[in-house]
C-alpha cells in the first residue's frame, strides 16, 4: 500500500492511503464486515440512481452529511485494518510502506509528528469512545421500525457510524503499528512539490494544465510561508482535486482532497469571523470587568 500526507492548509493535513488491489488468497474468505459493506454500498448506489422518492431523498441528505463528517476520519478509513496486511510484513524494515509527501512544504519532523497525531492513542480511543456511543444508541433507535413507509434510517445512521469509528480506529492501530516497528519509509515526492508550486501561483491547477499542457513543473513559492499574525493559510483550491488525484494515479484521492479543502476553508473563515469580532467585544468586557 502506499501512503499519502498532503497539506491542505498551513496547519492542516489530510492522511490517504491508496487502497490495495489485490483479490484475497483462495484460503482466506472475506469476513461478514467486508461482505455487508459492499451489500450497503451497492444499495446506496441503486438508491442514488432512483429519480425521486424517499430513496432519492435519502441519498441526497445522506451525501451531504457525509460531505461532512470529518475528514481525519475518512483518512484513517482509508488505511486497511491491520490483520489484512500483517502477515506480510517483515518486522525487518525491509517491506516498509511508502509515504509520499510534498518536501517544500512539510518536513520530514512534521510528517513524523503528522503521523503520531494520527496514529496517536487519543486517536485511537476518540474513535473508540464514539463507536461504542453509536452501538449503546442502536436499540434506543429500535421503535422507529415501527414507521411503515421508510427504513429505519436512525437504526442504520448509527450501524454506519458504529462501523466507520471501527474502520477510523483500525486505520489508528494499523498507523501505530508500523510506527512502533519503522515500517514507514518518508519519500519525499517531487511530483506533489510540483503540484503544490502551480497551485502557489496563485491560479488553479485546472488553468494551468489547459494553458501549459501536461509538463508543468514551475519552482516552488515563497508566497506560502505562514505569517505570524495571519493564520493558517490555504494551500489548495477546491478544484486541484482532480489534477492532484489525476497526477498521482488515485482516482479516489480527487473526494477526499476536496472533502477537506471545503473543511478546512470553512474552519478557517469561522475562525476568521471569530477573531475579527472579538476585538468588539474586548470594551465590553473591560466595561463589565470595572
Amino acid at each position: 500500500m502506499r501512503l499519502f500526507i498532503l497539506p491542505i492548509s498551513t496547519k492542516h493535513n489530510l492522511i490517504y492511503c491508496e487502497r490495495i488491489r489485490q483479490h484475497l488468497p483462495t484460503n482466506e474468505k472475506a469476513t461478514y464486515i467486508d461482505k455487508l459493506s459492499r451489500k450497503a454500498a451497492t444499495t446506496w448506489l441503486t438508491w442514488e440512481q432512483h429519480n425521486k422518492g424517499w430513496q432519492k431523498v435519502v441519498t441526497t441528505y445522506g451525501n451531504k452529511l457525509f460531505q461532512n463528517l470529518p475528514h481525519e476520519e475518512w483518512g484513517l478509513k482509508s488505511i486497511p485494518p491491520l490483520r489484512v496486511r500483517r502477515n506480510s510484513y517483515k518486522v525487518n524494515g525491509k517491506d516498509a510502506t511508502r509515504l509520499e509527501f510534498p518536501s517544500s512544504l512539510i518536513k520530514e519532523d512534521a510528517v513524523m509528528e503528522s503521523l503520531r497525531y494520527f496514529g496517536g492513542k487519543a486517536k485511537y480511543a476518540y474513535h473508540t469512545k464514539f463507536m461504542w456511543g453509536s452501538i449503546i444508541g442502536m436499540p434506543i433507535s429500535a421503535p422507529f421500525a415501527v414507521i411503515p413507509i421508510v427504513p429505519n434510517l436512525p437504526f442504520f445512521y448509527l450501524v454506519f457510524r458504529a462501523w466507520s469509528h471501527w474502520r477510523a480506529r483500525s486505520g489508528s492501530a494499523h498507523l501505530e503499528f508500523l510506527l512502533q516497528h519503522k515500517l514507514i519509509k518518508l519519500s519525499p515526492s517531487r511530483i506533489i512539490d510540483s503540484v503544490y508550486a502551480i497551485q502557489g501561483l496563485g491560479r488553479s491547477l485546472q488553468a494551468l494544465k489547459k494553458e501549459f499542457g501536461s509538463e508543468i513543473t514551475p519552482p516552488v513559492q515563497d508566497s506560502k510561508s505562514e505569517k505570524p499574525d495571519e493564520g493558517p493559510i490555504m494551500l489548495l483550491l477546491p478544484s486541484d482535486g482532480r489534477i492532484i488525484a489525476e497526477t498521482l494515479g488515485v482516482p479516489e484521492l480527487e473526494q477526499e482532497v476536496e472533502r477537506a479543502i471545503h473543511q478546512v476553508s470553512a474552519q478557517l473563515r469561522r475562525n476568521k469571523v471569530a477573531y475579527e469580532e472579538q476585538p468588539a467585544l474586548d470594551p465590553t468586557v473591560k466595561k463589565a470587568e470595572r
